[in-house]
């Protein structure tokens, strides 16, 4: 049988913990024949981003158009878009495709490094976040296009409503980076563990989706493996409450297993659910 097709369309992480090979890695975990756009080249690893070379949006359109009207997709999921230019023809070409799409609003890497130019920021909400079934920004994110900070889950709601009236079907705001609430990493601060929250609504329903927050450090790559992994499920058939559901599970054991690569900041570990018990396979 053939698997469900899923498109990325986003950066090159030559690390290999991010971007498409990322992405890939997610896509092949969970099932589904993985496809790429490359939008942009990135010399990275643990350390950081060393350079970045933008892909011309010719070469871009080409890419997706040679996949999507030749082999077809079941989800289409977006990354790094570096340029105004590269949304705005991006936005046109997931508008235009019969397919769920996930935008992952990337804005700037793990270590910190911009990855797209404050002139594409009002492209982002004007003309790629309507084009979505799914945003997944997190908090940093939030902050950036809509000026909305978060300091406590209170706060969810308000950067939802903020990101869904730029038009996205549903929004997962990805509560990552908020306080452990003053206790050791790992803990809640009140010696009991502390969890991972993210807050998935379109206005009307909401899932608040909660998992242990892990003190591994080595997190490299998490918002492209989650955005992927709904992505996946969405291919599948999944409704959009179940595709988060199954990929914060997935994501989360990822996160738990990710390791210790160069000298900085490790990956997730994308095949961690594909390891037998003693994790050999």
């Amino acid at each position: 049988m053939i698997p469900p097709r899923v498109l990325t369309v986003a950066g090159s992480d030559s690390g290999g913990g991010a971007g498409v090979q990322a992405d890939l890695k997610t896509m092949l975990a969970l099932g589904v024949h993985g496809m790429s756009v490359i939008t942009a080249v990135t010399a990275q690893n643990s350390l950081g981003v060393q350079g970045a070379w933008e892909m011309p949006v010719a070469a871009v359109v080409a890419q997706y158009r040679s996949v999507v009207d030749d082999i077809g997709v079941q989800a289409v999921k977006t990354g790094m878009l570096a340029s105004a230019e590269l949304v705005e023809a991006v936005a046109e070409l997931i508008a235009g495709t019969d397919a769920p799409a996930v935008v992952d609003p990337v804005g700037v890497s793990k270590h910190g490094d911009p990855l797209l130019a404050a002139s594409a920021l009002d492209s982002v909400r004007t003309r790629l976040l309507p084009a979505a079934t799914v945003a997944t920004p997190n908090l940093d994110e939030v902050a950036q296009l809509t000026g909305v900070r978060v300091e406590s889950e209170a706060g969810m709601r308000e950067a939802a409503g903020a990101v869904l009236a730029y038009g996205p079907k549903w929004v997962l705001i990805k509560g990552g980076h908020l306080p452990l609430g003053g206790g050791p990493e790992g803990e809640d601060g009140r010696g009991g563990r502390a969890r991972a929250v993210d807050l998935l609504t379109d206005g009307t329903e909401e899932h608040w989706l909660r998992a242990p927050r892990h003190g591994n450090r080595h997190t490299h790559g998490t918002g492209c493996t989650l955005a992927s992994a709904i992505a996946a499920e969405l291919a599948k058939g999944r409704s959009v409450p179940e595709a988060a559901a199954a990929a914060k599970s997935y994501v989360t054991g990822a996160i738990a297993a990710g390791f210790a690569l160069g000298a900085g900041i490790g990956p997730v570990d994308h095949a961690w659910a594909l390891r037998g018990p003693e994790g050999t396979g």
